[in-house]
């Protein structure tokens, strides 16, 4: 569920969509928002969008979140400002199964209690994809840092402050479920990666659904519908927007909010658009 956060190479599709309307046309890649040095470099669908592309959208502002201010904010926003700790807001269950985990792994629970669940939970789900040599170097950062390069502008679909709120509340109300769910994610962190990594370049978008939406909209719904469904409604009218301009967009938002029924490749599909897939 975590790793919201990719074979054959010959005769692979990739995960990068052409969007027509008319005459004016966007690019929507879905990205993976941690990769490992191996996963480099990216298929080359991606690079043809970008070389084509006018302007590059972000779900939000990527720089902005290394700013010292947007750090210092996010932090007050994960952890609980009363003093309170993790083990107060858990039941006791929750709280074993956490603490038998991180005895189980040398990871100091002490140095997370002030953590909220959503942000301990994606803490703890970074260390352990740091094993596989996964960093936070994934698609997005590498074409951000491009964009700058080639000082080529850039937009974001949501403020940073929408994306910090996302993460600091994903767990709220249902806590107990989201840190279980979480450990038992845990267990094949690293086939589902791995999995995942294949899936994604290969453009298996069958496989990617079942990865990363199916299983969350079935034992999760109301976190599928705060992280997925409700984000990709209020995408769906700025992607629309771009598809009216002569200008073109290369849109890269994270790979589960494009695939299966809910998605918004099928959804610009229905409305009536042009869609292949490079």
């Amino acid at each position: 569920m975590l790793i919201h956060l990719v074979s054959t190479w010959v005769v692979a599709e990739s995960s990068v969509w052409k969007v027509q309307s008319g005459k004016s046309v966007a690019y929507i890649g879905g990205t993976c928002h941690i990769l490992r040095e191996t996963d480099y470099p990216l298929p080359a669908e991606f690079d043809r969008a970008y070389k084509a592309s006018d302007t590059l959208v972000f779900e939000t502002d990527i720089a902005k979140f290394k700013e010292p201010a947007t750090i210092a904010k996010m932090m007050a926003r994960v952890t609980y400002p009363d003093g309170s700790t993790v083990d107060k807001h858990l039941s006791a269950k929750a709280y074993a199964e956490l603490s038998t985990y991180c005895q189980s792994n040398s990871i100091p629970l002490a140095m997370f209690q002030k953590f909220r669940p959503a942000m301990l939970m994606v803490t703890l789900t970074m260390m352990e994809l740091a094993k596989l040599g996964a960093t936070e170097e994934g698609v997005d950062q590498f074409y951000q840092k491009k964009a700058t390069n080639d000082k080529k502008p850039v937009e974001g679909l949501e403020t940073v402050d929408q994306q910090i709120n996302y993460v600091a509340t994903m767990a709220e109300g249902n806590e107990d479920e989201f840190v279980t769910y979480s450990l038992a994610d845990m267990a094949t962190l690293r086939q589902d990666f791995r999995a995942l990594a294949k899936s994604w370049r290969k453009g298996d978008v069958a496989k990617l659904d079942e990865l990363m939406v199916a299983e969350l909209k079935t034992r999760m719904p109301k976190l599928y519908k705060s992280l997925v469904t409700d984000r990709n409604g209020n995408w769906l009218p700025l992607i629309e927007d771009y598809l009216k301009t002569p200008q073109i967009e290369f849109i890269l938002v994270g790979v589960a909010h494009l695939v299966g029924p809910d998605g918004v490749i099928e959804t610009l599909r229905k409305k009536g658009y042009k869609v292949e897939k490079l």
